[in-house]
């Protein structure tokens, strides 16, 4: 580790801040309570629709997946 933190110091400022920033990018954020809760109903609702024949065309299900994708990396950086 001191190795690390050594060779840290010796970087120029711009690529601490490039490190810094590619490290931060790896956490995984922990889930709050009720951002939980929306999954878990969300989830609730869907095995609902499917177990009453209801579906949604893989093509349709591929866009929503993507789209929550796209939200939840913009609420990442939001909380940076």
């Amino acid at each position: 580790m001191t190795e690390i933190q050594q060779a840290i110091e010796k970087l120029p400022s711009r690529e601490k801040k490039a490190l810094s920033t590619w490290l931060a990018s790896t956490e995984e954020r922990e889930m709050s309570g009720e951002e939980e809760a929306a999954l878990l109903a969300s989830l609730d609702r869907a095995a609902h629709e499917l177990d009453a024949g209801h579906g949604v065309p893989i093509g349709k299900a591929q866009r929503m997946v993507l789209r929550g994708a796209t939200k939840q990396s913009s609420r990442r950086k939001l909380a940076t």
